[in-house]
């Protein structure tokens, strides 16, 4: 549940509305489609130099003066996405109008390559996760599961496996459950030298497949079979293995005794030398093993915890030089800071340290690391730089939201500013915090269209004696002395945040021009808030989480503007799962609960995110069947309207997940609402998004 380098700066642009009019979700989609956009920003390895995609073109932009701009690629496609090889005299370029998506984040596209200042040609057709080789001679990439190489000169392909197969090999690209967890689809790296490509195999012939039925409009339906593990199941079978591109040989690389395993982030150290990560069944012992010269692994780094370590990714560990490199980690501290190891001698010395966390580590120049934290408020993202041995921290942003995307050596930097009633004003910043240049401010057109509810930002302590964050959202023409209903919004997922300090707008603003209080609350369980307070729902989901958004519900209740027979409750996946416990265990608090897509056991869900806040449900079955709403849907009560909303070809939280909530709801004898679209995916996108959340729109305007 939780792209060659894409960066993308959104604008939402408010429309001018009368308090008292009915807001469509079209007049919201009509604004995020006005959006100003920078896309496809990439540093150039000057340091002094970024390039942008503008439609057909990619064109360089100096850091220092915009007027110093420069056309580097035009062609009769869009671009959907490019990479430079490493010399930078090459660029490969994705046909946007020729993407088909596989899963979340993977896709084939047809690709052209183009000297700089050239023109392109097509070179690989429908393939998927291609990349240059540093020597800048070849193009590696995955189709139908094997693994090829591309010669540039010759403009031939190679084919580096060969068993590839579907629902049973994968050579190079990642599994269902690889790619929607740990966030990546590219399986394989290259050496600097381009001489030697490490790839993962993923035997994934022992994986339980599920059948997705899809419609389509056709007279004979199918059903579209995916190897998809869910919690206490057979994972694929991962090995890794070295490509030898000289002689044409493979050897496989050792990575333990158990392959029961997670194997991922394989990469190259400044040396040269091999790495990636090991991650054990329960996700509670992570380590980084180097493949030295000799051929040995052994481990560099490792990080144990009780309960389970955060998933990692490629960002967890960063080098500086051949021998140090920089983790990111909770378990020593009880918060994320930044440690500095050496390959040779092991952990060095703390970085950071406090009772905040390090939530991004933006790029390391001249023994500085410069990171974002939480470090003024754990609502907020802002920019910090520190000398490596951790002193010397200065601070470059205060308050909002801040993103960076820095140029190559840190000179530079691309900031990306919002707060609560500030949308995004991107400009470019030198090192020191200077601005040179503002690229996007979208305040004057925002103020030109009007304005939508205001947040305030809030805390208030449950019965337990938690204090939580909120934010609440007062309608329009509000007056003091009238009660309003309220409708809370939340995700409460582990490590989720959606009470932040940034601007934002979904369907839940139209509500309060037809005087709807909107409220949302992050229980325990939920981010940037330290280990203690992110860790204590494991093996527990769904109860903590539950009882405090519960508690937050009668806080509300008790304010003298809330009409407490009108509160109602909204949340899509894990905050569809949290919708219908609040609703079966609310004992007619909520009048009103839609849940979207929602997970009702996790007995259905899939590994690698179950079992790492849950454990395997052979260890914990009470942790599995407790909390499932399918345990208590005779406890939905009579006044209670319920909704729930599911895509038919969802390959995330899978349709049978409503369905078997129906089953025990129609067994329970309740009645209640549903929505089905047909052939959608988990996130309904882009066909069916107006209609689902116009659907939520009106639902909530009839029932709360």
């Amino acid at each position: 549940m939780r792209k060659l380098f894409l960066f993308a700066v959104a604008v939402l642009c408010a429309t001018v509305v009368a308090y008292g009019s009915t807001i469509k979700y079209e007049d919201i989609a009509k604004c995020r489609a006005a959006n100003g956009a920078i896309y496809g920003v990439r540093s150039m390895a000057d340091g002094e130099h970024f390039t942008i995609i503008k439609g057909k073109r990619v064109v360089r932009c100096s850091y220092a003066d915009r007027a110093d701009s420069l056309v580097v690629f035009e062609g009769d496609f869009r671009i959907g996405s490019y990479l430079f090889s490493a010399d930078e005299r090459q660029i490969l370029l994705s046909d946007a109008q020729s993407v088909k998506p596989i899963y979340r984040r993977s896709f084939t596209a047809d690709y052209y390559l183009a000297d700089v200042g050239g023109k392109a040609r097509r070179v690989l057709e429908q393939v998927r996760d291609v990349a240059f080789s540093p020597d800048n001679k070849s193009l590696v990439y995955s189709k139908e599961n094997n693994l090829y190489l591309y010669d540039i000169a010759t403009s031939t392909s190679k084919a580096i496996t060969s068993d590839g197969e579907w629902n049973k090999v994968i050579n190079g690209t990642s599994d269902w459950v690889y790619e929607e967890e740990y966030g990546f689809t590219k399986g394989y790296a290259v050496s600097a030298d381009g001489a030697k490509i490490a790839y993962l195999r993923f035997d994934e012939s022992a994986v339980p497949t599920f059948e997705m039925m899809r419609y389509d409009d056709k007279l004979y339906n199918k059903a579209f079979s995916f190897k998809y593990p869910k919690a206490g199941d057979k994972n694929s079978v991962v090995t890794l293995h070295l490509y030898d591109v000289a002689t044409g040989k493979t050897e496989q690389i050792p990575t333990g005794d158990n392959p029961d395993q997670y194997i991922f982030n394989l990469a190259y150290t400044p040396n040269g030398e091999f790495l990636f990560y090991r991650v054990n069944r329960l996700q509670n012992h992570f380590e980084v093993l180097l493949r030295e010269e000799s051929g040995v692994v052994r481990p560099i780094y490792e990080e144990k915890s009780a309960t389970y370590v955060e998933r990692p990714s490629s960002a967890t560990v960063q080098f500086v030089d051949g021998d140090r490199f920089i983790v990111s980690e909770e378990t020593t501290a009880g918060y994320n800071h930044l440690y500095l190891h050496s390959i040779k001698k092991g952990r060095l010395n703390a970085i950071t340290s406090g009772r905040w966390e390090v939530t991004q580590v933006v790029g390391v120049a001249k023994n500085r690391i410069y990171y974002l934290s939480t470090e003024q408020s754990p609502l907020q993202r802002n920019l910090y730089s520190v000398a490596l041995n951790g002193k010397g921290k200065r601070c470059y942003t205060e308050g909002g939201f801040n993103s960076i995307a820095p140029s190559v050596g840190m000179r530079y930097y691309i900031r990306t500013y919002t707060d609560a009633a500030t949308p995004n004003v991107v400009t470019v910043c030198e090192a020191s915090g200077k601005v040179v240049d503002t690229l996007l401010d979208s305040r004057a057109k925002v103020a030109e269209r009007g304005e939508w509810a205001k947040r305030e930002y809030k805390q208030f302590v449950t019965e337990r004696g938690d204090t939580l964050n909120y934010y609440i959202q007062l309608p329009f023409g509000f007056e003091k002395g009238k009660r309003y209903p309220v409708l809370l919004t939340q995700y409460s997922g582990p490590g989720s945040q959606s009470v932040r300090e940034r601007w934002s707008l979904d369907w839940e603003d139209a509500l309060s021009h037809d005087g709807y209080i909107v409220a949302c609350c992050d229980g325990r369980g939920t981010g940037f808030r330290g280990e203690k307070f992110k860790k204590c729902t494991y093996a527990d989901l769904g109860r903590k989480e539950v009882e405090d958004q519960i508690s937050f519900a009668r806080f509300l209740a008790k304010q003298d503007f809330v009409d407490a027979e009108r509160i109602g409750i909204y949340g899509w996946s894990y905050g569809g799962f949290m919708a219908l416990n609040c609703a079966l265990h609310g004992e007619g608090l909520f009048r009103m609960a839609i849940a979207v897509a929602p997970v009702t056991s996790w007995r259905y869900y899939d590994t690698i995110y179950t079992e790492i806040y849950n454990g395997l449900p052979q260890d914990n079955p009470k942790g599995y069947d407790d909390n499932s709403p399918l345990s208590h849907a005779e406890k939905l009560a009579e006044r209670t309207k319920l909704l729930i909303i599911h895509g038919t070809a969802d390959d995330n939280v899978h349709f049978q997940n409503s369905m078997e909530m129906c089953r025990r709801l129609n067994e329970a004898g309740k009645q209640y609402d549903m929505m089905v679209y047909p052939d959608q995916n988990h996130s309904m996108r882009p066909s069916a998004t107006t209609l689902v959340r116009q659907k939520m729109i009106d639902y909530t305007l009839d029932n709360l």
